[in-house]
């Protein structure tokens, strides 16, 4: 296993970075294959919040990936928070592809009408890129995938048709599927 550790706003001491690792070493334990981990620690400048001090990980498996983040007001405390979230959501999966997930409904529900934005006075800004791969999959996968890392949409390549589509979950708990026309 791989582990980077990275800080942000904050100097990563030697106790620290031993502390993360013995910590997320019990994901290994878990998790057959991880092959690598990224720890990002950061402390937030805004003095008014008080759980300035944040965790973030990203675990690259051979399956799903993994992500968390916590904050607290001491950063050993956000490290277990978070440990603790991964190794929930590896239990949860692990679950999951026992009983052979099955989403509510037709997996390839489609949400009907155009998406209008909101007016505003302002133009919108993209404030962050980012850059993944992208693997074939099935819907239901991808769903088991975006419950996982806690998002609202997940972007996949479908196995079946070979085109990039979009599940998203409804606001009625329900899933979506967004496929190109």
């Amino acid at each position: 296993m791989e582990l980077q550790v990275k800080g942000r706003n904050f100097e990563i001491s030697e106790q620290i970075r031993s502390y993360a690792e013995g910590k997320l070493g019990k994901l290994d334990k878990l998790v057959k294959d991880p092959t690598r981990i990224e720890l990002e620690l950061l402390v937030e400048k805004n003095p008014s919040i008080s759980d300035n001090h944040v965790a973030e990980a990203t675990v690259w498996t051979k399956g799903p990936v993994l992500r968390a983040r916590e904050s607290s007001a001491d950063m050993k405390a956000s490290i277990d928070q978070l440990v603790e979230k991964l190794e929930r959501q590896v239990k949860r999966y692990r679950d999951k592809r026992r009983r052979g997930h099955r989403p509510h409904g037709n997996a390839q529900l489609v949400e009907e009408g155009p998406m209008i934005p909101a007016d505003s006075d302002t133009e919108p800004t993209i404030v962050k890129t980012k850059q993944f791969a992208i693997k074939p999959m099935t819907a239901e996968e991808a769903v088991l995938q975006m419950d996982l890392i806690g998002h609202d949409f997940f972007v996949f390549k479908n196995a079946e048709t070979e085109e990039v589509n979009v599940v998203y979950r409804r606001r009625d708990g329900d899933y979506g599927l967004i496929e190109p026309g």
